[in-house]
């Protein structure tokens, strides 16, 4: 199904940041102008009909529930093992409680200097070794400092949104915080199914109306060869 982005979520209380490092934030603080999805109203807003007092919000379910996960940046620095400064942070399964989460969330161009924040379908952790991702490689887009935010929320529309021909092979995405640059990434499954990656690849630039070269790097190749490891296939 395809994601309404019009559609106003319900906005509640369960995301409160916990540090400054927290993605999850108040976003909106008071007396900030309102933005897209966001509910504003009261008191003193006049009248409100009865009949809408009663009325039950409809849900909009996803057909596959995802997961938010944050690798935090002040963590990671003093970790021994990669990843076990992973977390994850919210699981949802339905438009609105995307918008809820989205319009409280740091944008990208908001996140601290190494911080790496992933959408994955649930129950697949953003790691190589997990048994979903271990053959499977990934898609890499580059944009100038601070220039990802609206790449990267087309980008996490098209994945809840099931907007890719073959959506089954793909995990999830990732948003890399690095000094003079951010980095949009989609893993997926299987990368010796060719036909299936270059699929992803080049539509994933059609929605982003992104016109640099992209290119695939295997998990493998990167485990064995980290920046040496040669693009698979490109778009």
């Amino acid at each position: 199904m395809a994601v309404e982005d019009n559609l106003k979520p319900v906005v509640t209380d369960e995301a409160n940041p916990k540090s400054v490092e927290n993605p999850i934030d108040r976003y909106h603080e008071e007396g900030d102008d309102a933005e897209e999805g966001e509910i504003v109203g009261g008191e003193g807003d006049g009248d409100v009909d009865e009949s809408s007092k009663s009325a039950v919000p409809q849900s909009h379910p996803l057909e596959h529930s995802w997961t938010f996960w944050f690798d935090n940046p002040s963590v990671k620095s003093k970790q021994t093992t990669w990843g076990s400064s992973l977390r994850s942070v919210f699981t949802f399964s339905t438009v609105e409680e995307f918008w809820s989460l989205y319009n409280n969330m740091r944008h990208p161009s908001k996140l601290a200097h190494g911080a790496d924040f992933y959408c994955f379908k649930n129950n697949i952790e953003p790691k190589w070794e997990d048994p979903i991702c271990a053959n499977g490689g990934k898609w890499t887009m580059t944009f100038p400092k601070e220039k990802s935010d609206k790449c990267w929320l087309y980008t996490l529309l098209a994945l809840i949104g099931e907007q890719f021909d073959h959506g089954d092979e793909i995990c999830g995405a990732v948003v890399n915080i690095r000094g003079k640059q951010e980095r949009i990434s989609i893993w997926t499954k299987n990368a010796s199914n060719e036909a299936a990656q270059v699929s992803i690849g080049r539509q994933w630039k059609e929605f982003l109306d992104y016109n640099n070269s992209i290119g695939f790097i295997i998990h493998e190749d990167a485990k064995k060869l980290d920046r040496n490891a040669k693009n698979a296939y490109t778009a």
